[in-house]
């Protein structure tokens, strides 16, 4: 009985053993398993975000000229819009001096009130020979012809750079011109105005100077 014992007692020990190796056998084969599996899906992701990122750069490429186009087409007609406001800001504080009597009280010259003008713009627009200033006076509103500033051939008119400020109670009409090279590429249809890609900016001041002499009582 005693050696019965015995035997079954070994024979399950044997079993208990049998089954722990073949448990640590599959446990190994498991993480084996799974450790190529996770491989294999790393891999594959990786491979994937170079194939996006290529396919990103090659878009990117296709894309990038027609977004900086419209880019630099924006910013280049804010800047002609703001060009304009400040171009005819200047003018009119310009043109007050006229009319209140200052540039008649102190001699002012053409040169003078050019320099007047070229320091309103600064440094938005230069004081070059893009800035052409003419200054004209008329007896009456009704008499006041405002030519084309522009020739037959599309350029500015060089004629325009009179220098008449009037006296007191004269109708006075300062105008002044700006010529702006247009740089966006395919803009220049829409803003081109004149010869050469050139987009002329115009700012004007109409006014009858006030009776800033003491001997007039009035206009």
């Amino acid at each position: 009985m005693m050696k019965m014992r015995v035997r079954v007692k070994r024979r399950l020990e044997q079993a208990a053993c049998r089954v722990r190796a073949k448990s640590a056998r599959l446990k190994t084969n498991t993480c084996s398993s799974i450790g190529r599996a996770i491989s294999r899906k790393t891999a594959s992701h990786f491979s994937a975000l170079r194939s996006r990122s290529g396919s990103a750069a090659i878009e990117f490429a296709f894309i990038a000229p027609i977004f900086f186009l419209f880019l630099m087409a924006t910013m280049e007609t804010g800047l002609i819009y703001l060009s304009n406001f400040v171009l005819q800001n200047a003018t009119n504080d310009a043109a007050r001096q006229i009319r209140t009597g200052q540039v008649a009280a102190s001699s002012m010259t053409q040169a003078q009130f050019r320099t007047l003008i070229c320091n309103g713009i600064a440094p938005l627009l230069a004081c070059d020979t893009n800035l052409q200033i003419d200054v004209e006076t008329f007896t009456s509103f009704t008499s006041a012809s405002i030519t084309d500033p522009l020739t037959a051939s599309g350029g500015l008119d060089s004629t325009l750079n009179n220098w008449a400020p009037g006296t007191v109670c004269s109708i006075v009409l300062v105008r002044t011109f700006y010529t702006w090279n247009v740089a966006t590429p395919l803009l220049t249809p829409f803003l081109v105005n004149m010869s050469s890609n050139n987009h002329l900016l115009t700012a004007a001041s109409a006014f009858r100077n006030e009776p800033y002499d003491t001997s007039v009582s009035g206009c």
